[in-house]
Formats: structure tokens, sequence, C-alpha cells
């Protein structure tokens, strides 16, 4: 229902304002306890207490730990999804799949830093590449933004996704290439923002060569 009076809608903006700022000190919270502790041995519990409310509260805004270790992720996702949609529509498919992924890591300070600071939110995305029961999820979530971004690519291209495989195979790829750079990331010891880019853009310069049927006479 909409508010009647100045006097209820400023109530009505003052209470989702709470909710916002509840929300969005869970998810901190979350995330401070998984990579100190380990996200198997966080319990809802410890979450909601370490905001001082109750389980019960916890559950209001997010259905389980998995929903929360995701949830600045999602917010980064949305970012690169974003930037995807304005690129100049004469670019090529390849180029603005990576113009986006690289403006999306410049922008990622003003995308989550009003709720995580952004070296947490890094060292949350470690925690996920090296944590066997969110692996699964990860590759299931990484799944269905693959056919988001290929739908999209299908669209900005004017093509029929069910009809033509090219932005369905090009996303393959791209998406391989970025879950390499992230696995080979995590597994380092340089946990920022500048190196998982600089990552980044060193293995999509490698599409073209990795594609190429002649490796060997790279060699």
């Amino acid at each position: 229902m909409d508010p009647s009076t100045p006097h209820e809608a400023a109530l009505c903006g003052l209470r989702a304002r709470k909710k916002q700022r509840t929300r969005d000190s869970l998810i901190r919270a979350a995330l401070e306890l998984f990579t100190a502790q380990g996200y198997e041995a966080t319990t809802v519990d410890e979450i909601a207490a370490a905001v001082d409310v109750s389980q019960r509260t916890f559950f209001r805004y997010f259905s389980n730990k998995e929903e929360v270790a995701f949830a600045v992720q999602e917010m980064v996702e949305a970012r690169f999804l974003e930037e995807l949609r304005h690129r100049p529509a004469d670019e090529a498919p390849l180029t603005a799949l990576r113009s986006s992924v690289m403006a999306a890591w410049d922008g990622i300070a003003a995308s989550i830093e009003p709720i995580v600071p952004v070296e947490l939110h890094m060292r949350a995305y470690q925690m996920i590449e090296s944590t066997p029961a969110l692996i699964a999820a990860h590759m299931r979530r990484s799944c269905d933004l693959e056919e988001e971004i290929a739908r999209l690519l299908a669209r900005r291209e004017g093509l029929d996704a069910d009809r033509d495989p090219r932005p369905r195979v090009l996303v393959g790829a791209f998406n391989g290439v970025m879950r390499a750079a992230g696995k080979a990331w995590s597994e380092g010891d340089e946990v920022t923002v500048a190196s998982i880019r600089e990552l980044t853009h060193s293995y999509l310069d490698h599409i073209g060569p990795a594609l190429d049927d002649n490796w060997r006479e790279e060699r």
C-alpha cells in the first residue's frame, strides 16, 4: 500500500533503510566469519549473533549460508552484465566481453564498498574457490550466468540463441578462461583486485592462441 502522508512515507523510508542496513551487516559479518574460520565451521547462529539479531531475522533475508556467501559476488556479476549491456553496438562480441569484465574490475569499489571492503570480498572470493562445499554451487551459478550472457550477446547481435550456437560457444570459451584465471588467482599469494585483473587480462590474451590448431609451432 502506498503511503498516504509525508509522515507515513518517511516511516516507510526509515524501515526500508533499516532493513537494508541489517541485510548489509549480515553479509559483512558472514564474510568476515567465513574468511576467518571457514565456511563449514561457521553457523547461522554465529552470523546472527555477530549482528545482534536472531536466527529468525537471518532467515528473513537469506534462505541459507550459501546465499549469503554469494551475495556480494552477485553484485559484481550484475555490474559486469550492466557494463556489457552498454558496450558500443559495433564492438566485436569477444571485445565487448573483455572490456566489460575489465570495467567491472575497475569499478568494483563503487559497486560493493557501501557493504563490504574490497579486500574482504577478495578474501571471500578466494574462500569460495577453495571450499568444496561451495565449488558445486559456484559452478551451477556460473552455468546460469553463462546462459544469461549468451542470450544477452545474441540479442545484441540480432541472433536467435536457440538457433545460432555462436553466442553459447563464445561465452563458454570466455567463461572457461575466467574460471581458469580465478582458480589460478585463488591459489596464489596476492589477494588483490590488481592481481586478479592482471591475471585475467593475461589469460584472455591466450584465447586466440589457445584456439589455434598449431600449438607445437610456438614451441
